[in-house]
């Protein structure tokens, strides 16, 4: 992330960099999600209520918004359950722990992570990423 920035400067380059047209809505959420120049794990309805907090998106805009991010690359969508998604503002490939208490998604290291012996994919397919959620119970 871009530092020395205003927030909706650093939100308007995020979009920017993306080839989105910074329409109100977006920028709107550009900020909740990178303004303060830190990456951050949200889940739509964490986001439209940070957003309604100001009055201003609905949660269709909030779903169709973190849609289009993440169609142009600027976050990653992490499902959990096979039913919460949660969207990660950091792009690199890393793993995640999910707090099954909390429901909180955050980063883990890969500083000792190796994905070996990955199973052979079907003729005319390649792998095009790897999720590894660690789900963690706090003891």
């Amino acid at each position: 992330m871009t530092t020395g920035l205003t927030a909706q400067a650093r939100s308007t380059n995020w979009l920017s960099s993306a080839g989105l047209r910074p329409t109100r809505q977006r920028l709107a959420l550009a900020e909740l999600l990178v303004g303060d120049g830190k990456h951050r794990h949200v889940t739509a309805e964490s986001l439209f209520e940070a957003a309604s907090a100001k009055g201003q998106v609905s949660l269709a805009t909030v779903y169709n918004t973190l849609r289009a991010f993440c169609d142009v690359g600027l976050m990653h969508e992490i499902t959990v359950d096979g039913a919460k998604s949660y969207f990660d503002t950091n792009t690199s490939e890393h793993p995640h722990f999910f707090w099954e208490d909390t429901s909180e998604l955050t980063d883990a290291s890969t500083e000792r992570m190796e994905i070996t012996n990955l199973p052979n994919v079907p003729q005319g397919a390649e792998i095009a990423s790897v999720d590894v959620v660690i789900r963690l119970r706090r003891t």
